[in-house]
């Protein structure tokens, strides 16, 4: 396998789009993680089925989140996409999160080409509150058979602030290789 992070940019950040990598397929238990240094995935753990994902869960080549880790993202949708596809895909918010009291924060993006998924989708506010609520209740809970309340889902916000979360990861990495 490549190493994503050598290969792939972030994307067009600008003009609202990123390059992300499939870790986990949506309705996934199979908590599978890029390991950076050995340049492959990797299975961490297998997760009850009721902590199964709800969306698709990767990460942004050549950026490092507040936790050290890429930068997440949450792919929205109608299909499980699999492991180590990358897709381009459209920034439509991000979901202000912690883990462990750290700022753990999930880009959410759809493929660019999202009109086959009951219509265009531009904004948070495309996303049912339905699935929303399935996405927060997920990330809130997925943790309590471990360490009950290390969770938290802290809001939501739109493009701009997902934009600035990248640029602040995309600096992060820079200054890391340097």
């Amino acid at each position: 396998m490549a190493d994503f992070n050598q290969i792939i940019t972030p994307g067009d950040v600008a003009g609202g789009f990123v390059n992300v990598v499939v870790e986990i397929p949506a309705g996934s238990k199979n908590k599978i993680e890029w390991n950076r240094e050995k340049a492959v995935m990797q299975l961490n753990r297998v997760e009850p089925a009721i902590f199964a994902k709800p969306t698709n869960y990767g990460f942004i080549p050549q950026t490092l989140d507040e936790d050290g880790d890429e930068l997440d993202a949450l792919i929205i949708t109608d299909e499980p996409l699999p492991t180590g596809v990358v897709v381009c895909a459209k920034i439509i918010g991000v979901m202000k999160f912690e883990d462990d009291g750290e700022v753990d924060d999930k880009i959410v993006v759809v493929p660019d080409d999202s009109i086959g998924m009951d219509g265009e989708i531009n904004t948070l506010e495309c996303i049912s509150n339905q699935k929303i609520e399935q996405i927060a209740h997920h990330f809130n809970n997925y943790k309590n058979l471990q360490k009950p309340g290390s969770t938290l889902v802290k809001g939501w916000a739109g493009k701009e602030d997902a934009q600035d979360v990248i640029y602040r990861s995309i600096e992060r990495w820079n200054h890391k290789k340097d």
